[in-house]
């Protein structure tokens, strides 16, 4: 009986030690998006972070957003390698009418509600495996049925110096607890960037800021055991454009808001769902409008990869770019973003530095629906089917 002991304690610990070393040579990926941050930022604005990492990393050219570039639906690509349009957050403020709710993203509710999220994020991917894996405010994070082992509830009172800090604790953590995926966000500078204007002062005190922060998180990696397994992304979720009260677009000097069933969104993009009888009428009265983009849901650029989900309105309006569009009367001045995926004003940024990644590469421009695959790949994880393709941003890895 004693020997049986012996020989299933040895056991035991001998599968102990496998698990662990399996776990233990598993890369570890870190991602940073910082909201509204422009590609041209740092060619723009004193970021010596940013290019040090550049040197001994990755800098891609741009990354080009999903449409409509708006934070919701594109943190949720980045997330799940679908379009907008496959994962089901198809803009910021949207009506769903099977669920017959409006989505929008001040309301807790509809934020943390699971049913409007489709497609499988890079966390669940990963916990499905037995990754471990944490996120801190990455849009989905938050919903019921698709947490992450460990997930925050967002709250913009903690600070970014806070949320570093958490990031780094995880990273800390004994090897059987300690997450190999870890997502985090910034809400800067796209804050600023709508109050001021993409290219003001104050913006550029604020990347300015954020880049010593990422001076201050490298030197925290540096620190730990597992240093050298960390691979670091730094990427946004869109870019800046300019805009003006001079180049206002308000709908309702053009139709009657009561010709609509539904109406959301918000500057630039709008969807209408028109009263039968009122469907033409509207068409007409928008389809002159100076700047503005009046498209039946089946008849959106092939390009956008949009108009077939079923919470996006039978009618999208666009303003075109510097213009801004909204559902009645009021002062528009600094910046926006949601507009054309091809404006170069709503291009993000990319840079990666780890062990998977080159060294002082250049890499060109990318659509974003290829980083989910990225992250798998380097988390050596089955992805699961997206619209990405590792093949489109494998350059980049060692």
């Amino acid at each position: 009986m004693k020997q049986k002991l012996i020989i299933l304690s040895l056991l035991f610990i001998s599968f102990s030690l496998i698990c662990f070393a399996q776990t233990a040579d598993k890369p570890y990926l870190v991602v940073l998006s910082m909201d509204g941050f422009r590609w041209d930022y740092p060619d723009s604005f004193p970021t010596p972070i940013l290019k040090q990492i550049s040197i001994e990393g990755v800098r891609a050219k741009s990354m080009v957003p999903s449409f409509p570039t708006f934070t919701f639906p594109n943190h949720y690509t980045l997330a799940t390698g679908l379009y907008p349009d496959h994962h089901g957050l198809v803009h910021n403020d949207f009506y769903d009418p099977s669920l017959d709710l409006t989505y929008k993203i001040w309301d807790r509710a509809t934020v943390e509600n699971g049913n409007f999220y489709g497609g499988e994020p890079i966390w669940m991917t990963a916990e499905k495996q037995n990754m471990t894996s944490a996120s801190f405010y990455w849009v989905g994070s938050e919903a019921s049925g698709i947490h992450p082992k460990y997930w925050k509830a967002y709250d913009k009172n903690v600070t970014f110096e806070q949320r570093i800090d958490t990031v780094i604790h995880w990273l800390s953590l004994p090897e059987k607890t300690r997450p190999h995926l870890i997502m985090f966000y910034f809400d800067q500078p796209d804050h600023i960037g709508h109050s001021k204007g993409p290219f003001s002062p104050e913006t550029r005190s604020m990347v300015m800021h954020l880049d010593s922060l990422l001076g201050k998180f490298m030197n925290k990696i540096r620190q730990l055991s597992i240093a050298a397994k960390i691979n670091f992304i730094i990427t946004s979720d869109h870019g800046m454009g300019y805009v003006t009260d001079s180049k206002k677009i308000s709908l309702d000097n053009y139709i009657n808001m009561k010709w609509c069933s539904h109406i959301n969104g918000s500057n630039p993009v709008y969807f209408i769902d028109p009263k039968p009888e009122y469907t033409d009428t509207i068409i007409h009265k928008l389809a002159h409008v100076p700047h503005l983009k009046v498209w039946r849901k089946n008849e959106v650029p092939q390009r956008l990869h949009f108009g077939k989900n079923k919470r996006i309105g039978e009618l999208i309006l666009m303003a075109d770019s510097a213009y801004s569009l909204s559902d009645k009367a009021h002062t528009i001045e600094g910046g926006a973003h949601g507009y054309d995926n091809q404006n170069s004003d709503m291009y993000a940024i990319f840079y990666a530095i780890g062990p998977a990644f080159k060294v002082g590469f250049k890499a060109p421009s990318f659509d974003n629906v290829n980083v989910y695959s990225l992250m798998a790949f380097i988390l050596k994880l089955k992805p699961a089917v997206t619209d990405g393709n590792i093949e489109k941003v494998r350059w980049m890895l060692k």
